[in-house]
């Protein structure tokens, strides 16, 4: 809760990562802890869990700004789908490292607000990047711009100094930044990203 207190006034939006235990072998803080936390910005959260559809409602009531769910762990992506924009917070999709993007149903995939792309094997910070996630943002690029959809493609996982221009170039939107922006400075850190 420090590290996000110290983000007030730096920045607009947090992703917040929810892990269960089932989808990787980490735990992570219930969102309910974050009810009575202040501040400004919008929560983004990233649900790998078993049955993302289970927490929906229970992530909304923190005021999600987007849910955003490993495609791995869904029985039904319509369901989940239609269960986030009913409590009416944007539907994004994410895809581990090996998962394709071919994974979405193109209904689906024609439909959602984010595709979260991960740069790592998900489920834990301070992994170094792994550049085979170029092509599958780049894949999505093409998609988004051939059949003229809206989603955001955000990229998750090992961002540092080195990569980012690379991700940008391939096509992402946004890039989750994690434990790299709490190293050293944490002012100069979002500075330097900006630019």
């Amino acid at each position: 809760m420090d590290k996000l207190a110290s983000l007030e006034g730096l920045i607009d939006k947090v992703q917040i990562d929810i892990i269960d235990g089932v989808f990787a072998n980490n735990r992570t803080i219930d969102p309910e802890a974050l009810l009575d936390l202040e501040g400004t910005y919008k929560f983004d959260f990233h649900l790998m869990v078993k049955n993302p559809i289970d927490w929906v409602e229970k992530v909304s009531r923190v005021g999600a700004n987007a849910i955003i769910s490993q495609i791995e762990m869904m029985d039904d992506q319509f369901e989940y789908m239609g269960k986030v924009q009913e409590v009416g917070a944007l539907v994004g999709i994410a895809l581990d490292l090996d998962t394709p993007i071919e994974k979405i149903n193109p209904e689906v995939l024609g439909s959602i607000d984010y595709l979260l792309l991960m740069g790592v094997k998900a489920g834990f910070g301070g992994q170094p990047f792994e550049e085979k996630v170029l092509d599958k943002i780049a894949k999505a690029d093409k998609i988004r711009k051939d059949e003229g959809l809206t989603f955001v493609i955000g990229v998750d996982g090992g961002i540092d100094q080195t990569n980012y221009k690379k991700i940008f170039g391939a096509g992402a939107d946004e890039l989750a930044i994690g434990e790299r922006l709490f190293e050293g400075n944490l002012e100069n850190n979002l500075n330097s990203f900006e630019k």
